[in-house]
């Protein structure tokens, strides 16, 4: 169900949306909210929160945020559909130009998305600009386990980005929704960017511990899923139709 948003933003379209799918992250709604808010204080812009089917205060929560942040409007899936359906949801939902997207446990730096934003807009700028995490303020058997899966993955599909892991990233919105949708695409964007004829560049952002919650992911459901889906991604960048177009002489 999409809650409408607040009449003050209904005839406006904000220059940037940020999108954050959340399952079960009630205790990080709102200082996250509140770091966004002040990192883009000079800028037109608007936060789309897709909660996906969490079953703790998460709904609760946003609904107070709400009324709090004008700027705030909230998506929720009956059921938890996974983080990319939540991405894809937000974004579709979303009204700016520009997308940036964050992950709901605080560990991406909202701070960050100016320094981003700014280098997807300038006129040589790349269609994804990707957060690389300079310093992993993980366990070690994730940082070990993340290592293993982004290697395999760049030998396997070429995509040149040493972490597709980091949920902070800033494209247009016509640059996602042009791409093919499936459950787990948030862990391929650059390659799928690549696939469409794109460029990614990677810029460092901070990363920082999980404050409050739990993780959803394991080092198990992360690599069975990953082996799946590498295959599958192999399978539509050797079939992708980029033909070279010519102008006929008049």
């Amino acid at each position: 169900m999409l809650e409408a948003p607040p009449l003050a933003m209904a005839d406006s379209a904000p220059e940037i949306t940020v999108v954050v799918p959340v399952r079960d992250e009630a205790e990080n709604i709102d200082p996250l909210l509140a770091e966004i808010h002040a990192a883009l204080a000079t800028r037109d812009f608007e936060v789309v929160y897709v909660d996906d089917g969490s079953t703790d205060a998460t709904p609760e929560r946003l609904a107070e945020a709400r009324r709090r942040h004008p700027r705030l409007r909230v998506v929720r899936h009956r059921r938890s559909a996974g983080q990319s359906a939540g991405l894809l949801t937000g974004i579709r939902a979303a009204r700016g130009t520009w997308i940036a997207t964050l992950d709901g446990d605080g560990q991406n730096d909202p701070a960050d998305i100016p320094a981003l934003l700014a280098r997807a807009q300038e006129g040589d700028a790349p269609e994804l600009v990707a957060g690389l995490r300079a310093k992993r303020r993980d366990t070690a058997l994730k940082r070990i386990s993340s290592r293993i899966a982004n290697g395999v993955r760049a030998r396997l599909l070429g995509d040149r980005t040493p972490d597709t892991g980091c949920g902070l990233k800033v494209f247009r919105r016509e640059t996602f929704l042009r791409l093919p949708a499936f459950d787990h695409m948030h862990r391929f964007l650059p390659a799928l960017v690549q696939r469409a004829g794109g460029r990614v560049e990677n810029v460092k952002v901070n990363h920082r511990p999980r404050a409050a919650g739990r993780s959803k992911y394991g080092v198990m459901n992360r690599l069975w899923v990953g082996i799946v889906d590498l295959v599958g991604v192999m399978w539509l960048q050797r079939r992708a139709l980029r033909p070279e177009i010519e102008t006929p002489e008049s």
